[in-house]
């Protein structure tokens, strides 16, 4: 058994479990405790309800987290992020950025897709993408944003990469200017729901 937990192959230890456990039981109990009192001042209808109510809040619990149900909602785990294809990562952000609130346009290509989106506030995004294979961003820039509006209107590029931007990539998007890089650690934390305004304001 010992060696079985050392390899990570047992599972985990009733202590491990405990809280949640214990947690579970106290919102069982809480229910059933209210359940009741709603059944002696009101009759069988109060438990009806309650149950029914229940029920529907467990059934849409359960499949908003199967992960087709998840990932349109615009969250994605590590593993799923990692198995994406650039096309299928530049869907996975156009919904990222639906959940934090952007009108989102997905512009699909097989070597080089891109999303275009915009705010409440008025601020665009363009967003590329950068496979592993891909030359650097000096040698072979992304394509520039095509989108119609004021001169003055606020823009911003962002360059998307699942692994990790090295040195002379950060120097790039300093020249570039209103050019943000998001890298494979804070795309993961993007996807398991942090809001996109919050790791760009880490990186400024």
């Amino acid at each position: 058994m010992r060696l079985l937990r050392a390899r990570g192959l047992y599972g985990p230890r009733f202590r491990d479990v405990l809280p949640t456990l214990v947690l579970v039981v106290a919102a069982v109990c809480s229910l059933v405790a209210l359940l009741s009192w709603g059944y002696r001042a009101a009759g069988i209808a109060v438990p009806l309800a309650g149950a029914m109510v229940t029920g529907c809040a467990v059934t849409l619990w359960v499949r908003r987290r199967r992960p087709g149900a998840r990932r349109r909602l615009g969250y994605y785990t590590p593993d799923e992020l990692l198995e994406l294809d650039t096309e299928d990562l530049a869907l996975a952000v156009a919904r990222m950025l639906r959940r934090d609130g952007w009108r989102v346009r997905l512009m699909p290509a097989p070597d080089r897709p891109r999303v275009c989106a915009r705010n409440t506030d008025g601020r665009h995004l363009d967003v590329a993408f950068r496979p592993v294979a891909e030359p650097l961003p000096d040698e072979d820039p992304p394509h520039p944003p095509t989108r119609r509006g004021k001169p003055d209107e606020e823009g911003l590029r962002l360059v998307v990469h699942r692994g990790t931007f090295a040195a002379r990539d950060m120097r790039w998007a300093r020249r570039e200017g209103k050019t943000c890089l998001l890298d494979g650690s804070a795309l993961r934390r993007w996807g398991a729901g942090e809001p996109l305004g919050e790791l760009l304001a880490e990186e400024v």
